[in-house]
């Protein structure tokens, strides 16, 4: 299917909408092509993004569905559309819309200390008609968990409200155009003159509790504005050519945090494709505990410390295995049981199936993650100056866990399906695990505890250095292979070797040279790793941001500030990234918008930054 003949939008062409809560992919068309109610993780109640007959809600002007503009408005995740109809032209204005808290949270409870803003649990849309005379069209038409079930309507008595239930959910569609009901579809259409406004809101809010005109409706968008802007204020951003990019990606990670708990979603989406028209698709809807150390150092670097305390006291919320140890993922709300099933009655974005929902790598044994919590934890500390009485036998627990199991196989980062090996990059991670355990005990004044634990960590590395390095001097994928692969750039960003070390130079060299299509990172190549899978997937974002982190603290910044230009050049329309970038067909793969690509490029960003300051002052 070739992208002049596929129904299906390229992922990179959706504009993401939340409310910290859930999120929302809106297609050029003006057509809600994704949203799961009333949270990320919920069944979806529109999913045209897997299906072109899995529920859509498209509000704009009738008959045109090329837009002539799409922006974000400033500092928001607020998004404008603008169109060029033969007869004028209309504005449009969409939100998931937040504003000052109303009381007790009784949709999507809280476990964290509410904030002054929350979600309003309301998607609201507006219209105005710019110029000349036009005609707008309103068409709604869910269907319930992943397509399957159609909307069984009920009409308000002036219909100008209607009810929409199926699969135990409800939610309410207001709007001061009148509705008309065909099957599962809510209709509406109204012909507008300029200076014309008009609006449609969905609500699943208690109490169905809906804009009552569209006064009130651009009220609900306005304060959205408002709590967007002032949350980005209290961000850390330099006056620097890099400033745009991290704010979009500073809103993006904000907008995929599960306020509630303080949970972050690796991915709003599931199932879309890393491979075209393959079976590489994953539910991204979890939270994974090998982001958390990217995570704290992207909020920590934008000062959002907030945010930061909040994932901390999630993390240490979870309910750990046996053996002491995390899941490698969780549930938003903390679960442990992620079982993944197939929804095979969906036909796939593109044709690629299978559509999952859960994740069956949840309960995988990955060595990295407790490097990823531990390094967390001294990061979170060294910053608040502070370690919580309570997270310290998170720290113990973690240290003993890694220490027991730093020396056995496991499946990789990339959560591959084969066998379990011996892979350099959990090894490293359990590096961080005790490195970091041993600092955060000098902190505790526990100098035992310290010294058993930084003896660890050299074993560790004495382990790494003479059975993961090939006879070329460059890391290897695992201690069994010569096989290149991209995680080894975390040596460098872990601090595992200084960026003077020959290993260090020559292993970004050689992923640079040999493992990057148009000089874009893979992860690994296919045909060279047993993960479980067939098929060939794209390059993958967040380690070309890895790169260019590498090579600005191997010294090589001209190199560095090139890559990174690239990669902001390839960037969606809206400044979005997805997990893969297809080079061949210069497009986006994989769930979207991606926490992980962002992540990346802040902390890409961060080093380009401070390197420019640098100079600015030895000047």
């Amino acid at each position: 299917m070739n992208a002049t003949t596929s129904p299906f939008p390229r992922i990179a062409d959706y504009a993401f909408l939340s409310d910290c809560h859930t999120g929302a992919l809106v297609a050029p068309d003006g057509s809600v092509d994704w949203l799961c109610l009333p949270a990320f993780d919920a069944p979806s109640s529109f999913g045209n993004l897997l299906d072109r007959g899995a529920g859509s809600f498209r509000f704009g002007p009738y008959g045109i569905n090329v837009p002539t503009s799409r922006a974000y408005v400033p500092g928001t995740n607020v998004m404008t559309t603008t169109w060029h109809t033969p007869h004028g032209w209309l504005l449009v204005h969409d939100a998931l819309t937040m504003g000052p808290r109303r009381g007790r949270d009784t949709v999507t409870p809280h476990t964290r200390p509410p904030a002054d803003n929350d979600a309003d649990h309301l998607l609201v849309r507006t219209v105005e008609c710019l110029e000349g005379e036009l005609e707008v069209e309103l068409v709604c038409e869910p269907a319930f968990d992943y397509g399957r079930m159609p909307a069984d309507w009920t009409i308000g008595g002036d219909d100008h409200h209607a009810d929409a239930t199926g699969a135990g959910q409800t939610f309410r569609l207001s709007t001061d155009m009148l509705i008309g009901i065909e099957g599962g579809t809510a209709r509406a259409r109204h012909v507008l003159v300029k200076g014309d406004k008009a609006f449609c809101a969905l609500s699943w809010a208690e109490g169905l509790a809906s804009p009552a005109d569209v006064a009130e409706a651009q009220a609900r968008i306005d304060a959205t504005v408002r709590f967007w802007r002032s949350w980005l204020s209290r961000a850390r951003i330099p006056d620097h050519p890099l400033r745009p990019p991290l704010e979009r990606s500073a809103l993006t990670i904000k907008g995929l945090t599960y306020m509630p708990t303080g949970a972050t979603v690796a991915a709003l989406t599931t199932s879309l494709p890393e491979a075209p028209g393959g079976e590489r698709n994953w539910d991204y809807r979890y939270t994974w505990i090998r982001d958390t150390t990217f995570t704290l150092q992207a909020l920590h670097y934008l000062n959002l410390d907030w945010e930061a305390g909040d994932f901390m006291q999630f993390v240490g919320d979870l309910e750990p295995n046996s053996d002491g140890g995390l899941q490698i993922m969780y549930g938003i709300d903390g679960r442990r049981d992620l079982t993944e099933s197939t929804r095979d009655d969906l036909g796939g974005y593109e044709g690629a199936r299978p559509v999952r929902v859960g994740n069956g790598a949840f309960d995988q044994r990955q060595n990295d993650v407790f490097g990823a919590v531990l390094d967390s934890l001294l990061l979170h500390t060294a910053r608040s100056k502070h370690l919580p009485r309570r997270l310290w036998p998170l720290v113990q627990s973690q240290a003993a866990a890694a220490t027991a199991a730093w020396r056995e196989p496991d499946q990789g980062i990339w959560e591959a399906r084969g066998k379990p090996q011996h892979y350099v990059s959990s090894k490293l991670m359990g590096w961080v695990a005790l490195d970091r355990a041993a600092k955060l005990a000098n902190i505790r004044d526990d100098g035992k505890l310290a010294s058993q634990w930084q003896a660890t960590a050299d074993e560790i590395r004495a382990d790494i250095l003479e059975n993961g390095v090939s006879e070329r001097g460059v890391f290897r994928q695992h201690y069994d292979t010569d096989a290149l692969d991209a995680s080894t750039l975390l040596a460098a960003l872990f601090g595992f070797l200084p960026g003077t070390d020959e290993r260090m130079r020559k292993t970004v060299d050689a992923i640079a040279d040999e493992l990057t299509e148009n000089g874009y990172v893979l992860r690994y190549k296919t045909d060279e790793t047993d993960d479980g899978l067939s098929g060939k997937e794209g390059t993958f974002l967040i380690c070309s941001f890895w790169l260019v982190s590498a090579l600005a603290m191997v010294g090589e910044m001209d190199r560095a500030s090139s890559l990174l230009e690239r990669l902001l050049r390839i960037s969606s329309p809206l400044g979005l990234y997805a997990e893969e970038f297809e080079v061949d067909r210069a497009r986006h793969l994989g769930n979207f918008p991606q926490a992980f690509s962002h992540l990346a490029l802040i902390q890409a960003a961060s080093r380009i930054i401070l390197s420019d300051f640098m100079a600015e002052l030895s000047l």
